[in-house]
């Protein structure tokens, strides 16, 4: 995950925009923050529906093929 002190400038910046406005330079920043916290999130949402595994009342594995090709595809 996103360091802390990223995550706190980025709500720094959101704060700041509704307020006073952002600068060229504080616009960029916030943007290149942004990327990074959404590519830091997909990141990990993949790899937990890489790794859950759904069972049905039953006991029979239920999981979706496609995230069983993925795990295939990681080994």
């Amino acid at each position: 995950m996103l360091e802390k002190a990223k995550i706190d400038r980025i709500n720094e910046l959101s704060r700041k925009k509704k307020t006073e406005g952002l600068t060229a330079e504080e616009k960029i920043e916030q943007e290149t923050l942004r990327e990074e916290y959404v590519k830091s999130f997909r990141s990990h949402m993949r790899q937990t529906i890489e790794n859950t595994k759904i069972i049905d009342p039953k006991g029979n594995d239920i999981t979706p093929h496609k995230v069983k090709e993925l795990k295939r595809k990681k080994k």
